[in-house]
């Protein structure tokens, strides 16, 4: 009997299969996928109710696990007849390579794409020892959420939508895709994508060729996606069936007792070690030894489900803390970077005020500048003007000083008081005058510019404050006139002539620097108004010695010579300015060393 169940069981044990299984879902920077960790795990579950020799399943590898896995599923094909590899998770396709993304990666660019993701060759090198079958089952054309958010390097370079078309360059290899190169797959509403529900339900049919068992995979999925999602498969057999179980041959020789068929039910279920297996075989046998160790199997598979939820939990509780830590910190650091951001515009603020302060005393201190400058600039004009008058004064002087040296003795005498004048107009350093001096000396200039008919005595009384008060109103200055001072005194040796207008008393009228009798022709005479107007003729009323009286003073008055007035009438030598005396007026004569030169002169009939 045991020779005869070897025989029944050797054929389906000759070939060696060995497979990995990888489902990623819980990414680290990116949503969860909720479909890959239950997909892996029910591929795992088909693999070894077909009998595989190894399955390895593995969920929610790093690359450096990924990358550590494919190795040593490398060493363990160098031996096997059948080698396959199923990856659920994202994929992604760039420059028309495909690329398998582990659940670490952060791809921020698309150089990124080559440090941190594992080549589909690399998976392609792992499968190559395998003599009778290379088979890559990839349910990773999902939509990419890495492609949307990571930034390009080069702008022609394309980063395509689902996975991108492979052709195999080893015989007997085939790639099969959950969606058509260049298409996305969808996760479906229920526990299991629509491809793996497919594969499940065709892949362990014994003795089913692969390329058949795909083709019913291919219509299932059409019809669940509503002919959405079309899987293709990429790659080329031989002529001979290649089933991913084999049929078993049937059994000869005598029947086996009761208990040989329950045990052969027990391996088949020990070899599929689902829940489900273990469940049908204790409905089917209920009671009995083996049913008490498929109960232990359970109980184990159980176990083990419990344990993955909880590992699972943990992980999920350990990653939603890191989550949080992450947003705590990056919280922290945008309020870091706020408040920087605030002190800087603050500062920006503070130095903006402080430029537009400074800058306003800038101006006023130019304007100031300037200010002083044109105060400078005139008061230099002015002491310029003052003394080019005085230099005019000098020379005109010494001048006059060099024809009284022509003159006779006699004639160049010079009172003392004068003297003094003349020294002190000149600009020669000379001792302060006494305040008598002074209000002298302003007194004359006053006279000289016919704004004070009084004599030059020394005492500055109230005709002196109104000459001077005179002098400022017509030279348009505003010295203090209740006492004499240098300013003033500077400013009227200033002035080359009269400033102060000439006034006549009534009857006669200004001609020149002296007042004139008014003559009126016969028949007129001077009205109120100071002008000649028309006697008006009116009936005698007086007797005719008050009209004969009165014709002899009108003769002597018109025929008598016009008399100057004191007032106003004024003569300048080298002895300084004085008034006309009563009964003389203003005149011109020769120079006595030359006749042809006229000076004025005071002239006393």
């Amino acid at each position: 009997m045991i020779f005869a169940i070897g025989l029944a069981c050797g054929p389906a044990h000759a070939d060696r299969r060995v497979a990995l299984v990888i489902g990623n879902s819980a990414y680290k920077s990116a949503p969860k996928l909720g479909n890959p960790v239950n997909d892996a795990t029910l591929i795992g579950g088909m693999f070894k109710k077909a009998g595989f020799d190894s399955v390895d399943v593995r969920l929610d590898l790093s690359a450096s696990e990924m990358r550590r896995m494919l190795r040593e599923f490398a060493g363990r094909t160098r031996d096997a007849d059948m080698a396959v590899i199923y990856y659920a998770g994202h994929g992604i396709e760039l420059d028309g390579n495909n690329y398998l993304i582990p659940t670490d990666a952060t791809l921020e660019t698309d150089g990124d794409v080559l440090d941190e993701t594992i080549p589909v060759e690399r998976a392609l090198f792992a499968v190559e020892p395998a003599k009778q079958l290379r088979l890559i089952i990839l349910d990773a054309c999902r939509d990419n959420p890495f492609a949307k958010t990571m930034k390009r390097t080069l702008a022609s370079r394309a980063i395509g939508r689902g996975l991108a078309k492979v052709e195999p360059s080893s015989p007997n290899t085939m790639i099969a895709f959950a969606a058509k190169a260049g298409s996305t797959a969808s996760d479906g509403d229920s526990r299991n994508s629509p491809f793996a529900a497919a594969l499940v339900e065709h892949l362990p049919k014994p003795g089913l060729d692969l390329r058949k068992a795909f083709g019913f995979v291919r219509d299932d999925v059409l019809k669940a996606t509503s002919y959405k999602q079309e899987p293709y498969v990429y790659g080329s057999l031989g002529g001979d069936d290649v089933p991913l179980v084999a049929v078993k041959p049937a059994a000869t020789g005598p029947q086996a007792n009761p208990q040989e068929a329950i045990r052969r039910d027990y391996e088949l279920a020990l070899q599929l070690a689902t829940r489900d297996a273990w469940e049908a075989f204790l409905a089917a046998y209920p009671e009995g030894f083996y049913a008490n160790l498929a109960k232990g199997q359970l109980n184990k598979i159980g176990a083990e489900e419990t344990r993955a939820a909880a590992e699972q939990k943990a992980k999920a509780a350990e990653q939603e803390k890191a989550r949080l830590i992450a947003e705590r910190a990056q919280k922290a650091e945008q309020e870091k970077a706020a408040a920087a951001a605030k002190a800087a515009e603050e500062a920006r603020i503070a130095a903006e005020k402080q430029k537009q302060i400074e800058q306003a005393r800038a101006e006023a201190a130019e304007r100031q500048r300037k200010a002083a400058e044109a105060a400078a600039a005139k008061a230099l004009a002015e002491k310029q003007a003052a003394d080019k008058v005085k230099a005019e004064l000098v020379a005109k002087q010494v001048a006059e000083k060099a024809e009284q040296a022509a003159k006779p003795a006699a004639e160049r005498q010079i009172s003392e008081a004068d003297t003094q004048k003349l020294a002190a107009l000149s600009p020669a350093p000379a001792p302060a005058l006494s305040a008598a001096d002074l209000a002298k000396s302003v007194q004359s200039e006053l006279r000289r510019v016919g704004c004070l008919s009084a004599a030059a005595e020394g005492d500055w009384n109230a005709t002196s404050q109104r000459s001077l008060t005179l002098f400022n109103k017509y030279a348009g200055t505003q010295f203090d006139v209740k006492s004499a001072s240098i300013d003033a005194l500077d400013a009227l040796k200033a002035k080359p002539g009269r400033v102060c207008p000439l006034v006549c008393n009534f009857g006669f009228k200004a001609d020149g620097d002296q007042c004139v009798k008014i003559t009126c022709r016969a028949g007129y005479r001077v009205g109120d108004d100071n002008e000649c107007e028309k006697i008006q003729e009116k009936k005698p009323v007086a007797t005719r010695e008050d009209s004969r009286r009165r014709d002899t003073d009108r003769k002597q008055t018109e025929s008598a010579p016009s008399t100057p007035q004191a007032s106003g009438q004024m003569i300048c030598n080298n002895a300084g300015c004085r008034p006309i005396a009563k009964g003389c007026r203003l005149g011109t004569a020769s120079h006595p060393s030359n006749p042809a030169y006229k000076l004025p002169a005071e002239i006393c009939n």
